[in-house]
């Protein structure tokens, strides 16, 4: 048995034909062209998913559907996009264009939800009940398993962690909100919190200022990391104050959930124990947790880019 999912994002569509190890078996990638009309959008993903097809030897006829997951607020029920202002989709009738565009039956999820639910089926969460998966990047991306299944609440807008507030009149977010999460702890946050503290030692002989040949721009996810362990006091105090803010959101997801494992993805997370013993220690310290027996597990996400493909591949299950 074969499956086909498509990561739909506002930069590529990447999609990948998974065998019944939930392994990817071939892949096919191209850039997405944005904004497009309806039926635009529908011939990029079928010709991708056709290459993709190709690529593994096999047809459209030897898959039982076409999972993707994208971003925005989707309708699970009808497969409409309602809402994804990255793709410039409004009421988009993805599932009903792209059905009669491939003749297969199309299953629509959110792009962190497929993630989630990918590491759920053949990743990180594999084998719990309750679980959620939080991405860190640009923003940040989370999905939560209760019982087996993505939650996706009454309005299929459930599991925007990152616009809880966790600073009250804090840092304006896209979302309208101040103090969101994913201003302060996704990839984006901590390039800003380097960038400010940098401008305030405003040291140029410093670890953290050579580091970017003294060009703020040249700031990214790691250089805050890289200072501290070259000895830099700016760059220590940055990745402790991420961590209390990665570490304070994350708190906030187990107090509201008690999942048995939260797992974490995204590139910051290439800093392994660095990034995760210290966060382990905080997170033991301030959640909320009545069963020591039952403390959720924190551990880093394993299947990488590949999860939103295997998990709008899966969907179907």
């Amino acid at each position: 048995m074969y499956y086909l999912g498509i990561d739909l994002g506002g930069t590529n569509i990447k999609v990948g034909v998974v065998d019944e190890n939930n392994r990817i078996i071939a892949t096919a990638k191209k850039k997405t062209r944005v904004p497009c009309s309806s039926d635009e959008m529908c011939e990029q993903l079928a010709s991708t998913a056709y290459e993709a097809l190709e690529n593994a030897g096999i047809s459209i006829d030897d898959v039982p559907w076409v999972g993707i997951g994208t971003p925005g607020t989707i309708n699970r029920d009808t497969g409409v996009v309602e809402f994804s202002n990255n793709l410039h989709f409004k009421h988009f009738e993805l599932k009903k264009l792209l059905e009669a565009r491939m003749n297969k039956r199309v299953i629509v999820e959110n792009d962190a939800n497929a993630a989630a639910y990918g590491e759920y089926q053949a990743g990180a969460l594999k084998g719990t009940k309750n679980a959620l998966a939080i991405t860190l990047g640009t923003g940040i991306g989370s999905g939560i398993i209760i019982d087996g299944k993505i939650y996706a609440g009454s309005n299929f807008g459930a599991g925007e962690m990152g616009h809880t507030v966790i600073a009250y009149n804090g840092r304006h977010c896209t979302c309208g909100r101040d103090g969101c999460w994913e201003t302060y702890a996704s990839a984006t946050g901590l390039i800003r919190s380097t960038k400010e503290a940098m401008e305030k030692v405003n040291d140029h002989n410093a670890p953290i200022w050579k580091l970017v040949n003294n060009d703020l721009n040249n700031v990214d996810g790691r250089t805050a990391f890289d200072a501290m362990r070259a000895g830099d006091p700016t760059g220590k105090a940055v990745v402790d104050e991420y961590i209390a803010y990665l570490g304070c959101g994350l708190v906030n997801c187990i107090n509201t959930f008690q999942p048995d494992v939260l797992c974490i993805g995204g590139g910051i997370c290439n800093e392994g124990e660095t990034l995760l013993k210290p966060l382990r220690e905080y997170v033991a310290s301030q959640a909320y947790t009545i069963s020591e027996d039952k403390r959720t597990k924190l551990c880093r996400a394993m299947l990488g880019n590949d999860a939103g493909i295997i998990g709008a591949a899966l969907l179907g299950k």
